[in-house]
């Protein structure tokens, strides 16, 4: 599928880039053909202007020719004819025979005009008849110097578009591969987050029916001796509300048009969420160290930043590990917020860094089902500050610590 839509790409360019290429040759080269005529033009009426009359000496095998004057710098003659076209001289600075002169009168006459041009002998000729009472003044110009011109621009702009067309495919074919990449892994993520989703619901709907197979194979009990069992079901039914809550807030974070921003005190928001989780942090013997900045004022949606500090807290209270500590910090650096929370534990291996923010992504995954989690929360949280324009980043030494860095731009 991708490499169809490659092609189409690479193709839908290569035509695009060829018309337009085609287009301006093609405009050069009539510009030049237009000024190139102009010239040949104005040189055949200057020639057709002197009005020296050649003297004919009477021979028939070859003629005496009078020379043009010594100004003239192009290879031309003229031919004075009667009113049926028979010679009757030539001035010219070639030294033809006869026969020349009487083949190129009768090519310029069959040509029923006034001006044109003719190609003669491997050699170009334009030429204009110019009418007298007594009969006719035809001049000839030789314009193979110009013809030549345009024929080498012709091949010049074959040659020059093959080679444009062969490095812009080349370059269309690099550029091509990196604007399908996103598409392709984007829909690859889509697969997989789909894939993920599917196997996290099949998990409690599993549970769920166990044990409504084993309440179902004791019809006699009453409800209190099969309470484990309804015990069991409503712990998978809220762990799988949990999970269609958090995938369902993840589609209105894809679509934020209904989303509310105003400025707002983040220094404030976070000394808030401290609070709420105090009591959580102390029943996990975690100790917490926080320092925060006041009047740190950003531009966004309060309740979603405070979910990301929320999900930051949580995660580290998870994962500090047995008597662990905790550190939240929230200075202004620059023109930025920084919030930065720190926790002990076993720390996020390096292969693990770049997929962390990843929908449904765990490093452990039979650990975090065990603290309830779904690897959605930091996915959540880096859609949150990417909306407000802010970046998120996480460093992380084996068994030593985690640090999670959240920047936001402040209220200008």
């Amino acid at each position: 599928m991708f490499t169809k839509l490659r092609n189409k790409f690479l193709i839908l360019n290569l035509v695009s880039i060829s018309i337009m290429m085609l287009i301006a040759f093609s405009s050069i080269y009539f510009i030049t053909y237009k000024n190139v005529n102009r010239d040949i033009s104005r040189e055949l009426n200057r020639l057709s202007a002197i009005e020296r009359l050649p003297i004919v000496v009477a021979r028939q095998s070859r003629l005496q020719m009078e020379m043009t004057p010594a100004r003239e710098r192009t290879v031309s003659f003229s031919i004075i004819t009667d009113d049926k076209y028979k010679i009757l001289g030539i001035s010219s600075v070639l030294d033809m025979d006869y026969e020349f002169y009487e083949a190129v009168k009768s090519v310029s006459i069959s040509k029923n005009a006034a001006t044109g041009s003719f190609k003669y002998d491997n050699s170009h000729w334009a030429f204009m008849i110019k009418k007298y009472p007594y009969g006719s003044k035809i001049v000839f110009l030789d314009i193979t110097p110009q013809n030549r011109i345009l024929t080498n621009l012709i091949y010049t702009f074959l040659i020059v578009a093959a080679i444009m067309l062969i490095f812009i495919f080349l370059i269309s074919r690099t550029f091509a591969n990196k604007a399908i990449q996103p598409v392709e892994e984007a829909f690859y993520k889509q697969k997989q987050f789909i894939a993920d989703a599917s196997h996290e619901l099949k998990t409690p709907l599993t549970v769920i029916n166990t044990n409504v197979d084993v309440l179902l194979s004791n019809k006699g009990e009453n409800i209190e001796n099969q309470s484990k069992w309804l015990h069991y079901i409503k712990s998978e039914v809220d762990r799988m509300s949990k999970l269609i809550n958090d995938l369902l807030y993840l589609a209105r974070l894809d679509d934020s048009r209904d989303v509310i921003y105003s400025a707002f005190d983040l220094s404030n928001v976070a000394e808030n969420v401290i609070m709420m989780m105090e009591a959580l942090i102390f029943e996990n013997n975690i100790e917490l160290h926080y320092d925060v900045e006041s009047g740190i004022m950003i531009e966004g949606n309060k309740e979603q930043m405070e979910q990301v500090i929320m999900i930051l807290l949580d995660n580290a209270v998870k994962y500090s590990g047995s008597k662990g500590k905790v550190n939240l910090s929230l200075k202004k650096n620059n023109n930025y917020a920084v919030l930065s929370v720190t926790n002990t534990g076993d720390g996020i291996s390096p292969e693990c860094i770049d997929k962390i923010f990843d929908r449904f992504y765990r490093g452990d995954k039979s650990r975090a089902r065990r603290k309830g989690g779904y690897g959605l929360g930091l996915s959540i949280a880096k859609a949150i500050v990417d909306q407000h324009g802010g970046k998120i980043s996480v460093k992380s030494a084996s068994n030593e610590y985690t640090t999670f860095t959240v920047e936001l731009p402040l209220v200008k």
